[in-house]
């Protein structure tokens, strides 16, 4: 007896050992799966492709922008020239975001982004002539900006073609932070190059990037038809019709758009660098130091408030985040001195880091033959809202302090961003355990079924 009960303890033993290595295999097969990295990003090789030729482009298009400002003003000493010129990177997008980003929908997508690339650079290498008049060289800067909204429809939504959807907001980050990176060096660049050599070399390299880019795209993007095909939209003034009642018509979707034209609140601080710099004793390095100050703050916290914090998490404080975007500019209402003005302005730039969730929610509930379109009319709705901010903001400045303008705006900005954060609040799930499956089918379903206008 005491033989079989020791033998029976032995097997019980055994038999518990082997209970708990099943458990522990089970458990391990129900944890949460490993929250992608920027490394699983890049080691996507279209991606990579989509990221690089994006810097090329981008940088290139900045150091002809800014050179090509800075010459026209030498050369004709009128501020209103260089002004005219300036905003060729930004008018022309109004209307190449309506008529144009809708390419991206009927043609296939690397086709658009290559076609775009090397028409950009036959312009840009026009300007190179001997003894072109300014006005030509100013037209031909603002075709160029003509082709950039497709071009920017097609790269994003095939950036959502090539990565999973819990890769997506990671791509966004790395895609706005290394904007802002260039914003920033391309813009000392231009001004350094046009300084030392002049335009030409800036307009040449910008010719240059197009062509890199071009071929990268055609030999490291994957071929693919036309998301709409050959049964969509029939012509661009439906297209842009339809377009317009998806993302307008949609209350979620109105709520994500207004939550993005937030920017031109925000962004204000930027668009009065100068004169903010100039009433606190500083000039243009004080201007430049406010400017980057607050670019290269967002370009470092973007990234890690992708990757450190959960999607669910990104939506539910999206909301809050945006108030405090705008809220924190009031501030500027006491008039702070140079240093605390460039630490509220990097704060501020750092918590607009809720673009990323709003960018993922919005693209989540456009189907994909359709993206291309409201990518176009997203971003040409927010470069109009900012030109007219800008534009409001510069008359106010000529009366009152520019840092009572960046206070107001952004104290409107923090009443607007609270209506939306409370509408926001009342149209999503609470975040529980039931919100990732929800999340899930709701995205599923917004994909597979038509456009329907008030519905998500």
């Amino acid at each position: 007896m005491a033989i079989g009960n020791r033998s029976s303890r032995m097997r019980g033993r055994r038999t518990a050992q082997a209970g708990a290595k099943v458990n522990e295999r089970v458990a391990v097969s129900q944890s949460p799966a490993r929250r992608p990295s920027f490394r699983d990003v890049f080691a996507v090789p279209e991606f990579r492709a989509l990221w690089a030729s994006y810097v090329l482009s981008a940088a290139g298009d900045r150091l002809a922008l800014v050179a090509l400002t800075l010459l026209v003003y030498d050369r004709s000493k009128s501020p209103l020239l260089a002004a005219i010129t300036f905003a060729a990177g930004f008018v022309p997008y109004l209307f190449g975001g309506m008529f144009l980003s809708g390419l991206a929908d009927r043609l296939p997508r690397r086709s658009v982004m290559v076609v775009c690339d090397l028409i950009r650079c036959l312009l840009v290498a026009a300007m190179l002539a001997p003894r072109i008049p300014l006005a030509a060289m100013i037209a031909l800067l603002y075709v160029v900006t003509l082709f950039q909204p497709p071009f920017d429809s097609s790269r994003s939504a095939t950036i959502r073609d090539v990565l999973e959807k819990d890769r997506y907001p990671l791509a966004m980050a790395v895609m706005q932070s290394t904007s802002r990176t260039v914003i920033v060096a391309g813009s000392a660049a231009g001004g350094l190059l046009e300084a030392l050599l002049g335009a030409r070399p800036a307009l040449g390299a910008d010719a240059a990037t197009f062509v890199a880019s071009a071929i990268i795209l055609q030999l490291g993007v994957h071929a693919r038809p036309a998301p709409a095909g050959e049964d969509g939209a029939p012509n661009q003034l439906r297209q842009l019709a339809e377009g317009v009642l998806l993302v307008f018509g949609d209350p979620a979707l109105r709520v994500l758009m207004g939550l993005a034209l937030l920017a031109a609140f925000y962004e204000i601080p930027e668009g009065l660098a100068a004169p903010y710099a100039g009433r606190l004793g500083g000039g243009a390095v004080a201007a430049g130091m406010l400017l980057a100050t607050s670019q290269l703050g967002a370009a470092i916290s973007t990234p890690l408030f992708t990757k450190k914090i959960g999607p669910l998490t990104r939506l539910k404080w999206m909301g809050p985040m945006a108030v405090l975007t705008c809220g924190i500019l009031a501030v500027t209402v006491f008039r702070p001195d140079l240093i605390l003005s460039m630490a509220l302005f990097a704060v501020s730039n750092s918590l607009a880091m809720y673009q990323i969730a709003a960018n993922t929610a919005f693209v989540e509930r456009i189907p994909n033959e359709k993206l291309g379109q409201a990518f176009g009319l997203a971003n040409a709705s927010l470069i109009v809202g900012q030109g007219l901010a800008f534009a409001a903001a510069g008359a106010a400045a000529e009366v009152v302090p520019p840092s009572t303008v960046v206070a107001l705006s952004g104290g409107i900005g923090a009443v607007i961003a609270c209506g939306l954060a409370f509408r926001w609040r009342g149209m999503t799930p609470t975040v529980g355990r039931h919100t990732a499956r929800h999340l899930g089918r709701e995205a599923s379903l917004t994909r597979q079924s038509p456009i329907r206008s008030g519905s998500l």
